[in-house]
């Protein structure tokens, strides 16, 4: 078989593209095999509009960036005509093995997307051998096009949680239909509140999507998202994850054991001992710890009771018998605290709870959890410290739609 040949199936060629010759450059290291492409003399070639066959107007060459040959980096240079279409005009054509407008060959791209869900996408760009802005645009006009053809017309239940893009107060919330079993993420818009909730309606509006039809939405207890719920989705029913109330204490013990950790001594190990769920994951010292905080009247021993309390809650049957408990909690909590400034912040969360016990009750009823969401929340942020940071908002929602958002023809790079 003439090599040419070999060439030409690798890079699919077809009438009226052919492989016209090919020369190995040793004088640069990685060394550069490139490739020369031409089209037969009289082709016609499709208007990229219309797909009628006109004749080439006039020529210019280019140069795209291919799969690496063996340890070779590999260039194809071809003279892309623009042709005169009666109708559209004068146009470039779109050569078969790349996308309108990329440097890249279609495969290069592929393999990139690859990687770039596998490592931070420096790293990728650095073993590609391009930069990783160059990268990034790739990776940002396939996701783009992917999310645009969402289909979310099927949403019924939403679940929506911010996660920390960067240090500091910046945030991206993600939205996800709950009821998907695999890469659930439908939509990432940056910042946090009502705004976000707002172009969420917006978005899936613009899916095929219907407000009215959202049935049920879990998030947490932050009251611009509550509000902005009432608004957007009025006939979705308000779930409140079981998670955030655990977290709300959680909270509120720690502010505690600072709070009192200034104004006397507290026993060694117990910043984590009152952290941790549950005695089975504590160490010797940790249990010491807690047997000290116990019976040395400290604030923190009060809010961590509390919070313990809750796993009494979280064990109801039934919506019921939930509603019975949380009123129990918050009596016997509010009444046995003592009155010093120390326990505030447990009053805050009891006060937050009696709030939302409709809310919470909800999560009896409801078949659905925040957890995929936390869960989620892990995999973005293991992302975000692998990269050490993204340069801005946008690359970080790129991420996230390539790990975790129903892209399934992402990698085809078509």
């Amino acid at each position: 078989m003439d090599p040419r040949d070999v060439f030409s199936l690798g890079l699919g060629l077809s009438a009226p593209w052919k492989l016209a010759g090919q020369r190995l450059d040793t004088q640069k290291r990685p060394h550069e095999l490139h490739l020369e492409v031409v089209a037969d003399r009289g082709a016609l070639f499709p208007c990229p509009d219309c797909q009628r066959a006109c004749k080439a107007h006039d020529f210019e060459s280019f140069t795209w960036r291919h799969l690496n040959f063996f340890q070779h980096h590999c260039l194809i240079t071809a003279r892309v005509p623009r042709v005169d279409c009666p109708d559209h005009g004068v146009k470039r054509v779109t050569v078969p093995w790349a996308r309108a407008g990329s440097r890249f060959t279609l495969l290069f791209e592929q393999a990139a997307l690859i990687l770039a869900r596998e490592m931070p996408v420096a790293a990728a760009a650095r073993f590609m051998g391009i930069t990783d802005k160059r990268l990034w645009r790739v990776l940002q006009h396939y996701v783009a096009r992917a999310v645009d053809a969402l289909d979310l017309g099927s949403v019924r239940a939403v679940g929506l949680d911010e996660t920390a893009s960067k240090r500091g107060h910046n945030y991206v919330t993600v939205f996800i239909d709950m009821d998907r079993a695999d890469k659930p993420v439908i939509f990432a818009t940056p910042g946090k509140g009502k705004a976000c909730v707002a172009a969420f309606r917006a978005f899936l509006l613009d899916h095929r999507g219907e407000p009215t039809r959202v049935a049920e939405v879990v998030c947490d207890m932050s009251p611009a998202f509550l509000a902005a719920l009432a608004t957007s989705f009025p006939k979705a029913a308000v779930t409140v994850d079981w998670f955030h109330v655990v977290q709300l204490f959680t909270t509120a013990v720690d502010q505690v054991r600072k709070a009192e950790g200034r104004s006397r001594q507290l026993p060694k190990a117990i910043r984590w001992a009152v952290l941790r769920a549950g005695d089975a994951n504590l160490t010797d010292d940790q249990r010491i710890a807690l047997a000290e905080l116990e019976t040395g009247g400290f604030a923190t021993a009060a809010a961590y009771r509390a919070k313990e309390m809750l796993r009494w809650i979280r064990h109801a049957e039934t919506p019921q018998a939930a509603r019975w408990r949380i009123t129990r909690f918050i009596n016997h909590i509010g009444t046995g605290l003592d009155p010093t400034a120390l326990l505030d912040p447990v009053r805050r969360a009891l006060g937050t709870v009696a709030t939302h016990v409709e809310r919470i009750i909800q999560r009896w009823k409801s078949s659905h959890s925040n957890a995929r969401l936390e869960g989620l929340n892990g995999i973005f942020q293991a992302a975000r410290a692998r990269a050490r940071g993204y340069r801005n908002t946008a690359t970080y929602i790129t991420i996230i739609y390539l790990l975790a958002a129903p892209l399934p023809d992402i990698l085809k790079s078509t």
